[in-house]
């Protein structure tokens, strides 16, 4: 599996693209419209969408790629805040429209442009959040950063469900692809968050 990382320009997430053969792809988190031309750059034709939640700084880039024939999807909790409260009103930002084409749950593994991509739910920076993980990598969205992890204070956050996803996270191990910020390791999360390695 390769994986590009695409940073933002200005605020936004981190997007990924994964790919097995160098010409499909699966974006994690398209939070520009300009991931479709890099996407278009690098070779790549981006077959399928997957968002860990719906916040508008992960979303932005979505409808473009969806118009250019990716279907979308997320954990099934998520749908409506992705489609109608992801915050793009109160943080004075336009999210292009869009629409979910499918969605699944905690423990489903989706079969994907040839990778196997297993979801975790990780409720706590928003009730829909989910991780995903490739191959031995996380893509752990707003749920945990490099020394941090997702605030709980927005609409359907939750403090001690975010503790419970940590835990739940931690127990693996593996290179953690943040929403925002630099990349990290599950034990330097563990070392930092639990005290233990």
């Amino acid at each position: 599996m390769q994986i590009h990382q695409i940073a933002p320009l200005g605020f936004a997430s981190n997007c990924y693209l994964l790919t097995e053969d160098n010409k499909n792809a699966v974006a994690i988190d398209p939070a520009q419209p300009r991931v479709l031309g890099l996407a278009e750059d690098l070779g790549l034709t981006v077959r399928f969408v997957l968002l860990t939640h719906g916040h508008f700084d992960h979303i932005g880039g979505v409808s473009a790629l969806q118009k250019a024939g990716a279907r979308v999807g997320c954990l099934a909790g998520e749908k409506e805040l992705a489609l109608h409260h992801n915050l793009g009103d109160r943080f004075l930002r336009t999210v292009p429209p869009f629409s979910i084409d499918f969605t699944f749950s905690d423990g489903d593994v989706l079969p994907l442009c040839g990778m196997q991509i297993s979801v975790m739910g990780t409720p706590g920076h928003t009730a829909g959040s989910c991780c995903f993980l490739v191959d031995g990598a996380i893509f752990s969205g707003d749920t945990l950063f490099y020394a941090a992890v997702g605030r709980t204070d927005l609409p359907t956050g939750n403090a001690s469900d975010l503790e419970n996803s940590l835990r739940k996270l931690c127990a693996l191990e593996g290179p953690v692809y943040a929403g925002h910020g630099e990349n990290t390791t599950l034990s330097a999360e563990r070392s930092r968050l639990f005290g233990t390695r």
